[in-house]
């Protein structure tokens, strides 16, 4: 699994300067934006086919677990202040909950069943859509989501920093962000993780913006609920 492997690259990083670690690590975040760059087309792909399930009122869920999941569940959250996407509209899935968001749960990520309970409990439909995150392709959590999500007839979409896996393979549009090993090995909080952000701000972007939400550059469906955005 490219995520996990130790690259020679970064062999006694610990060792070198402080410099060179920030250098390192810099150019760790620029392959990230490389590896969304050469997936820009898969993107495109995704975000077409949500547009019109959304369109007909179907409804968006975000599934992940770790920092997958909480990058997953902030891009979700930040729908409804940006474009005021409706939040009955909107089901966000992290392994072992809220707690999750703020503090590791050990051994959530294996959680298959309570997985599917929350997807069933959404009611998923033919309209719906789902967007599941795993760095390692093969979160028992977050695959558990989709595939539970595919049999309800929901549309799926797939996140994963590591090629022929599970969530890719069983995916309707999958999205393989090649980030390759990290500086830190098996820490997907860095590149992976950046990748991921990328990933999802350009997809729930290029929906938006499709679903009209956007006019001339601007945000026209937001929510003025603080005096920054009265201004605004």
């Amino acid at each position: 699994m490219e995520t996990e492997r130790h690259s020679p690259r970064y062999n006694a990083i610990e060792a070198w300067s402080p410099g060179d670690i920030l250098d390192a690590m810099i150019e760790g975040q620029f392959a990230a934006v490389a590896a969304v760059r050469a997936a820009r087309p898969l993107l495109e792909k995704a975000a077409l086919a949500i547009e019109p399930r959304l369109r007909d009122g179907g409804r968006l869920a975000y599934a992940g677990a770790g920092t997958s999941g909480r990058l997953a569940v902030q891009d979700g959250a930040e729908l409804m202040p940006t474009f005021s996407w409706p939040q009955e509209r909107l089901l966000l899935l992290i392994a072992g909950g809220q707690e999750a968001l703020v503090r590791s749960v050990e051994g959530a990520e294996d959680e298959s069943e309570e997985a599917v309970g929350l997807v069933r409990g959404f009611g998923m439909d033919p309209r719906d859509v789902l967007i599941a995150v795993a760095a390692s392709g093969t979160t028992p959590f977050t695959l558990a989501c989709l595939r539970e999500a595919k049999k309800h007839g929901a549309l799926t979409i797939a996140i994963a920093n590591n090629n022929d896996t599970p969530l890719l393979a069983e995916a309707q549009h999958p999205v393989w962000l090649d980030t390759g090993p990290e500086p830190i090995a098996g820490s997907t909080r860095m590149k992976a993780g950046t990748a991921q952000r990328i990933a999802l701000n350009l997809l729930s972007s290029l929906v938006m913006i499709r679903l009209g939400r956007v006019y001339r550059g601007l945000m026209v469906d937001l929510q003025a609920v603080n005096k920054k955005l009265v201004r605004r």
